[in-house]
């Protein structure tokens, strides 16, 4: 009994041997070389840079972003300044009571002066007038408010400008509200001819 015993143990010794070199061999296979080490770690180190890159020049393009459009909401505000002087030089215009007067014109030559010394204020700092009229409709810069029947312009050009727009450097503060061009109704034409068209029948009949 004793001897089977001692030979049982052996062989249970034997066997874990066994398993501790295939263990031993599998983790021999998958530990990385040297080499392959060094190249994980070119690859991790290559997209950390990358990381690191790209958020550099997000914080540059923010930080220029500041700097160089840091005013556009007090631009945009400033603009009705600009809307409210021209509507005060209208209304004293179509006042029956100054019309004619020196008093309205000494008023008007003291508006116009705020008015362009706002404008050239506002090109030193990038701000500049959308150009309208006569130019074609362009949905980035204008939106249009009507249409007039014109035959004399392309359909889609801008006839009236109802509120000028402004642009601050390549970005769009305000479109110009402006009223653009159509041919005449197609279908009165239609129905003109062929109206004239009865008619000449029945004065033949």
């Amino acid at each position: 009994m004793e001897k089977e015993n001692i030979n049982k143990d052996q062989n249970l010794n034997e066997e874990e041997k066994f398993q501790n070199k295939d263990k031993n061999v599998e983790e021999e296979k998958t530990e990385l070389s040297p080499d392959e080490k060094i190249v994980e770690l070119e690859d991790k180190l290559t997209r950390t840079f990358a990381e690191m890159e790209n958020q550099r020049r997000r914080f540059e393009k923010e930080k220029d972003d500041a700097f160089e459009y840091g005013g556009f909401s007090f631009a945009k505000e400033a603009l009705n300044i600009l809307d409210n002087l021209e509507r005060s030089k209208v209304s004293l215009e179509n006042d029956e009571n100054l019309k004619n007067s020196e008093a309205l014109t000494k008023v008007m030559e003291h508006l116009n002066i705020i008015s362009s010394d706002m404008i050239s204020i506002f090109k030193k700092n990038n701000i500049d007038e959308i150009k309208s009229i006569d130019k074609k409709l362009d949905p980035n810069l204008h939106q249009a408010m009507m249409e007039v029947e014109d035959d004399s312009k392309e359909p889609g050009t801008i006839i009236q400008e109802i509120q000028k727009g402004f642009t601050m450097k390549d970005r769009l503060l305000r479109p110009s509200l402006v009223a653009v061009s159509k041919k005449k109704n197609e279908k009165k034409t239609d129905e003109d001819e062929k109206s004239k068209e009865n008619k000449e029948k029945e004065e033949e009949n």
